[in-house]
């Protein structure tokens, strides 16, 4: 009878550790944290195609703000079904969407891709100081993002999450140096291309640590 009220208390995604967690399939959430990007690097790379079938889109200018347009769209979208699909609000990818629909709005609104440019500092240095801080609080907020691929100790997340902050404000500094002395084709190219590849290098070289800090699967509990 209780389990209703405690669910609508329960607007923001639980605690990773919280057994009425709602998960979805790894698959599923990386190709909703990905899906935006990808829609962001076609929407650039082939801008003026897209004008050309789609009037209203050529309305935007360069290519690069059709790309903020669509990127906007598709983070809106990843985000609906997130919540259609946990009844919950994630927390990392709400606050990266927020940013996302401001920075676009305003680089749409003043006809300036360096807002658009500015976003990926800002959301890094933003979560590199949220995971660093929540450590200073005695929370791992790395396990909302990695608890439905990933089952660690408290140790773990937190050695984690700190190697992962730390990575963030590397991330941050990285951009700044691209989008200033790059072109905006060279920027965006390596937003997608460069980003994800030294994320994935990043979590490899984590492995250790994760292996040594996995908790058993819960049919392995249940053996012993």
């Amino acid at each position: 009878m209780n389990t209703q009220p405690d669910n609508e208390e329960h607007i923001f995604e639980r605690d990773p550790n919280d057994p009425k967690r709602k998960h979805i399939n790894p698959m599923l959430k990386l190709a909703l944290e990905l899906g935006p990007l990808l829609v962001f690097f076609f929407a650039n790379f082939r801008g003026e195609w897209l004008g050309e079938k789609l009037p209203f889109l050529a309305q935007l200018g360069a290519p690069i703000f059709i790309g903020t347009a669509c990127f906007m769209v598709a983070t809106a979208i990843a985000l609906t079904i997130s919540w259609a699909l946990t009844r919950t609000i994630p927390i990392m990818p709400v606050l990266s969407g927020a940013i996302v629909l401001v920075f676009g709005a305003l680089t749409l609104w003043l006809h300036d891709e360096t807002f658009i440019k500015l976003k990926p500092t800002i959301i890094n240095t933003m979560f590199g100081v949220i995971l660093l801080g929540g450590l200073a609080f005695g929370k791992s907020f790395l396990g909302y993002v990695f608890d439905s691929a990933f089952r660690l100790d408290a140790e773990g997340w937190r050695k984690l999450t700190f190697r992962w902050g730390l990575f963030f404000l590397f991330m941050a500094l990285l951009n700044e140096f691209m989008w200033r002395n790059f072109s905006t084709d060279t920027w965006v190219a390596f937003k997608v291309w460069g980003n994800m590849p030294l994320s994935i290098l990043f979590m490899a070289a984590q492995m250790p640590l994760m292996m040594r800090h996995a908790l058993p699967e819960e049919g392995e509990e249940e053996q012993k």
